[in-house]
């Protein structure tokens, strides 16, 4: 049965349950508490100086952004699955993903840092590309959560190195979310993701690079 919106004005109800995706994700990411206690929560935290507060403040606000945007790019594309399993397989990713955001947003609060003011502009662009991605069909969906993953982890590696080494805290969470993101991967693999062409991985990269570079100082 349609619903009244779209019997009244001619609006696919699938547009009308897109946009409610997108309403209710960009909410969840300014409001929702991590069912998952941090990994941070039972540490003795050592305080930090004031360089390495800022150093700290800025490497999580990217990693605050890019947790948007992950949750982004999965709700879109489970709003798009073909497959009951697709879609339950993104919306676990999605979940964990939002464990991450609040996470990374209450360790920004602790070091006195705000998220990147451009967040809502990555959170609508990575939701569109999960959206089209989720249209190409489920073995591709699953290839961008790979590929994804694959770079989130690489970015995340490269964190834990420039992270202040007296920042345990910060250390725990990144340490988490790169575990669970490899679970993501290998998860994508295990269902049939394909291998996406090099010039899609490319273009992936170099707008990561593009939306950390920002994030860092806006």
């Amino acid at each position: 049965m349609k619903s009244a919106a779209a019997a009244a004005g001619g609006v696919p109800d699938s547009l009308i349950q897109h946009f409610d995706a997108f309403l209710r994700g960009l909410v969840q990411q300014r409001t929702t508490a991590s069912p998952r206690a941090s990994p941070a929560a039972n540490l003795a935290h050592d305080r930090l100086d004031a360089q390495a507060t800022v150093q700290s403040g800025q490497l999580m606000r990217v990693n605050h952004t890019g947790e948007v945007c992950a949750q982004a790019l999965y709700i879109g594309q489970a709003a798009t699955a073909k497959s009951a399993t697709q879609c339950e397989c993104l919306q676990t990713a999605a979940d964990d993903e939002l464990d991450h955001l609040a996470w990374c947003r209450d360790r920004l609060n602790e070091l006195g840092a705000r998220p990147s003011r451009l967040n809502p502009v990555w959170y609508t662009g990575a939701y569109l590309i999960g959206a089209l991605s989720g249209l190409l069909g489920d073995r591709w969906s699953l290839g961008f959560l790979l590929e994804t993953e694959r770079q989130v982890i690489v970015h995340l590696e490269s964190h834990l190195l420039r992270l202040p080494q007296t920042d345990v805290a910060s250390h725990a969470i990144l340490t988490q979310m790169k575990d669970d993101e490899a679970k993501h991967a290998a998860t994508a693999a295990r269902q049939g993701a394909i291998e996406l062409p090099a010039i899609v991985k490319r273009i992936m990269r170099v707008q990561a690079k593009v939306m950390t570079t920002l994030a860092r100082v806006i």
